[in-house]
């Protein structure tokens, strides 16, 4: 899917592959888990490359078996110079997990004396998440029939709009994803604005 999405002109895909409650799971499961996102690093880099996509994994990885951690940073090392489509793995991630960590980055600096409480804005807590440099989603898929977001990039959910399919994300075709592109381009994004003040930006 990551090949599909860059030749749309999709500039960030962000995959939801491990969450950190996933950790609930039957150990059998988690080993077969960490098993297979190895592997597939292994397997992708080079095409990865060959498309001039750049890797970026996001999470807690310090849960993680070295061996993954080390093909984590090999792989990401070898396309963070390619110039095409981010392709973002949120692995071992949680919305709740994002947002403390960004608070205490910012509590520490309070407390070091590098920045104020009162300096602290939406700004300053954004710059401090996972993907703090990169733009809000403009997109979600739900795919399997789920409605729910489980606990994924709630800061950067507040105005994203949805799309929900009952295929199975490795049932989920370049068709699928046509029609969502689609359902997607027939919306108005209004972000608190009016339907008329939108129409009349557009105008302008």
């Amino acid at each position: 899917m990551v090949v599909p999405c860059a030749e749309t002109g999709v500039e960030v895909l962000t995959l939801f592959a491990f969450s950190s409650e996933n950790w609930r799971r039957p150990k059998r499961e988690i080993a077969l888990l960490m098993e297979l996102f190895f592997t597939s690093l292994q397997e992708e880099a080079t095409k990865l490359s060959e498309n001039n996509v750049r890797l970026r994994v996001i999470g807690d990885d310090s849960a993680f078996p070295s061996k993954l951690r080390g093909s984590i940073d090999e792989v990401q090392k070898l396309t963070q110079g390619n110039s095409g489509l981010t392709l973002v793995i949120a692995a071992n991630y949680g919305g709740r997990w994002d947002i403390t960590q960004a608070a205490r980055a910012l509590a520490s600096q309070v407390a070091a004396g590098v920045m104020r409480a009162e300096d602290i804005t939406e700004a300053a807590v954004e710059a401090h998440l996972s993907l703090g440099d990169l733009p809000d989603p403009d997109l979600i898929i739900r795919t399997g029939g789920e409605q729910r977001i489980s606990n994924y990039l709630l800061w950067q959910l507040a105005y994203t709009e949805f799309f929900f399919t009952d295929s199975l994300w490795p049932d989920f075709t370049p068709a699928h994803l046509e029609m969502a592109l689609n359902s997607y381009a027939m919306r108005q994004r209004r972000f608190g604005k009016t339907g008329e003040q939108v129409e009349c930006v557009r105008g302008a």
